[in-house]
């Protein structure tokens, strides 16, 4: 493919995006991931890359094998050798095919018809047999050991850019808080691993802001995180009530777990915070991202010391 016009594409947050229209005026949607700002980044950048391909290969062995049209999935590289094109040690390049429809926000409102649509479209992935290419997705979320060695050393100056010091300081103010967190997410994941609930491919991220409205219903994007995990991984993205789940439930006949919809929910959170704690502890510049990244941090501990008041 040759493309004859490229336009960046200012959406999503950690990786970047352009339009590209090629010689023969088919619209394309290309993706150039940072690998250092992948779930596997504490594993570096080539467990990134590798966590990477997995997940590009599962998308397209569910949409091609398994016909899940609702799949938006990459397309593979003409010599064989992939949908993921490294693109040196940080990046790597992904282009799928451009969709149209109504594209969703993250955190906004979904009705009830909509819950149930998207409902009926997880019941369907979770129903499928994985494809031998699908990650494990860890219940535990990487970079907790960063967090814990950052409380462990709030006390001393952070010089890592223009956001360590005012980070540290947060953390110090929710100390109590993120503790009280983390061990309640410790105990989560030993009372749900104890069940030996069936593990299902999952989305990961199946919000409204990884959904398209198209003619023939929802398509889902954004597969990096696609991993073999509980139901609820993706569930609880929709709620933590059993009750707004019926119709999986009834499509499905397996009850959402309360206590693995509320772990996975604090997983996100404590995923986040992790993620904060490693960019404003490292070296980082005053940039757009950063400042997004500063107001999701001081927004999550927030929202983490609201579970309970503390």
């Amino acid at each position: 493919m040759s493309a004859s016009r490229v336009t960046y594409a200012p959406v999503g947050f950690g990786d970047y995006h352009w339009t590209v229209t090629d010689e023969d005026g088919r619209p394309w949607f290309a993706t150039v991931s940072d690998l250092e700002h992948k779930e596997h980044c504490g594993q570096g950048a080539q467990a990134a890359l590798k966590g990477l391909r997995q997940a590009m290969d599962t998308a397209l062995a569910l949409r091609d094998r398994d016909g899940l049209r609702f799949v938006v999935a990459p397309v593979a590289a003409a010599d064989g050798g992939g949908p993921v094109l490294p693109l040196d040690a940080r990046y790597a390049l992904t282009v799928f095919p451009h969709v149209p429809g109504r594209t969703g926000e993250f955190g906004q409102s979904m009705t009830e018809a909509e819950r149930d649509r998207l409902l009926a479209l997880l019941a369907e992935l979770h129903g499928r047999t994985p494809p031998e290419s699908t990650p494990p997705a860890d219940m535990e979320p990487p970079g907790l050991p960063g967090v814990h060695a950052a409380l462990a050393e709030s006390e001393e100056p952070w010089s890592g850019g223009p956001f360590a010091e005012p980070a540290r300081l947060l953390l110090r103010e929710h100390e109590a808080t993120l503790r009280a967190r983390l061990a309640e997410f410790e105990a989560l994941v030993a009372r749900v691993k104890g069940r030996g609930a069936p593990l299902v491919v999952t989305h990961g991220e199946p919000h409204p802001g990884n959904l398209i409205l198209g003619e023939e219903g929802y398509l889902l994007v954004d597969w990096d995180t696609v991993g073999l995990a509980l139901p609820e991984r993706d569930l609880s993205l929709i709620s933590d009530d059993p009750a707004d789940l019926a119709r999986y439930t009834e499509l499905t006949g397996r009850t959402p777990d309360p206590e693995a919809l509320a772990l996975y929910r604090l997983r996100w959170s404590l995923l986040d915070v992790a993620e904060f704690v490693e960019w404003f502890r490292g070296e980082h510049q005053r940039t757009e991202d950063t400042e997004s990244a500063w107001k999701g941090f001081t927004d999550t501990l927030e929202q983490l010391a609201a579970r309970t008041g503390t």
